[in-house]
């Protein structure tokens, strides 16, 4: 690999670093309990307004307030035949002004496509040609780390990062099943390290009401590719599921909750801020993310650092927001450090908010096997292996999506 690719991997590898005082004992769980997800709803319409104080509550102490729709403009480019005939493929750059960012969403659909295509839409790790070995994407910067300085810079990324991510995007499978899949690299909306504000799309936003995090404005990023996707005539934009791994994972969630119409949610090991129970003090604590990571949220979030018991919300809150759509949260057994009992806890509690609407939540407290996903209108599984995303993981969303939109 190229000094670029190796740097590029470097970074990731020290954002996941787990601190070795970190507790993964069961036995450990301090005894809990969980401010209550419906408080006073008890049908569609009074959920409604609970959704909404619960949504003031993630504005205010979690992900920050971000703002509206803004006017984006859109250009195409790279259209054409991809991945031997198996797909169609187009480049959509966003721009935000002159001088603000400009995200590129790189779109495959399957070829010979009758009628609109219901998409997966992501966000990736790395610049948008990870995703596919494609001679027809035009190669990027990356964002990478000099080791000495510690300041980042964008370098040309190298030929040999083209397609390194394939097998967690797994487009044969989705091109293969009927489904599209759009990918940005989330750098581009934002860059993934502190201080990099000044960088992305929030710079472009410095009113003082707007106290958003990277993670906010990743999912605000996000909402801006779907005002384009509902004007594509070859996009289903009634079926678009968002879908985030890790960090991205917390911002697939957060992005469901702020932007009904992504009709799917998808959140793969998202962990603390995400999926998984706070106050269980597995694995990774609140803590941890506000001291290594304090460009994800708002400010106030650091509030509850050592204190997740005097949370007004957990992540069943956060679960909920996408009800009554589709929801998928997976875990991994070897990823301890995200919690997957907790993740599953999670969605439990969540489920409480599908069945006061008419779905059927995860119908159980019992933690599934390996490899035995549970998928109703809520849906759940863990796996054998570690925190990342897999061939298996992508199996069971298709699944899912063709039941829940069949």
């Amino acid at each position: 690999m190229k000094r670029a690719a190796v740097l590029f991997l470097g970074m990731a590898a020290a954002l996941s670093a787990q601190p070795p005082t970190a507790n993964y004992d069961e036995s450990k769980v301090p005894a809990y309990t969980l401010p209550d997800v419906l408080g006073k709803a008890h049908d569609a319409k009074s959920w409604n307004a609970r959704r909404q104080q619960i949504l003031e509550l993630y504005r205010n102490d979690v992900f920050g307030r971000a703002p509206g729709k803004v006017a984006v403009q859109y250009k195409v480019s790279a259209e054409g035949s991809a991945l031997d005939g198996k797909a169609t493929r187009k480049i959509v750059t966003m721009s935000f002004g002159d001088t603000g960012p400009k995200p590129r969403m790189l779109m495959y659909l399957p070829a010979g496509a009758t009628k609109p295509v219901r998409l997966f839409l992501g966000l990736s790790f790395g610049p948008v040609q990870i995703v596919a070995n494609d001679p027809g994407v035009p190669l990027t910067d990356s964002w990478v780390r000099d080791p000495k300085t510690k300041e980042y810079t964008k370098q040309p990324s190298p030929e040999a990062s083209r397609g390194r991510s394939a097998s967690a995007w797994q487009v044969d499978k989705i091109l293969a099943a009927g489904y599209g899949l759009a990918v940005i690299d989330y750098n581009d909306f934002e860059p993934d390290f502190d201080g990099a504000r000044k960088y992305g799309i929030r710079a472009l936003f410095p009113d003082e009401k707007y106290t958003w995090g990277a993670i906010g404005a990743w999912a605000w990023g996000l909402s801006r590719a779907m005002d384009y996707l509902v004007t594509d005539p070859k996009v289903d934009a009634k079926h678009v599921a968002v879908f985030g791994h890790s960090r991205l994972g917390k911002t697939a969630l957060w992005a469901g909750a702020e932007d009904t119409r992504f009709a799917l949610v998808i959140s793969n090991e998202s962990g603390e801020g995400g999926a998984a129970i706070s106050r269980r003090d597995i694995g990774e604590r609140t803590k941890d993310l506000n001291t290594r990571f304090p460009h994800w949220f708002c400010a106030n979030f650091s509030k509850y650092n050592d204190k997740e018991d005097t949370m007004p919300f957990d992540s069943h809150f956060l679960i909920a927001l996408s009800a009554p759509r589709p929801l998928y949260v997976a875990s991994a057994e070897g990823d301890q450090w995200s919690d997957p009992r907790g993740e599953f806890l999670g969605v439990v509690n969540a489920s409480r908010v599908y069945e006061l609407l008419g779905k059927k939540g995860i119908g159980t407290d019992k933690m599934p096997g390996l490899h035995e996903p549970i998928q109703h209108d809520v849906a759940y599984h863990i796996r054998a292996g570690k925190h990342e995303v897999t061939a298996y993981d992508w199996e069971q969303y298709l699944k899912f999506a063709d039941q829940e939109w069949r």
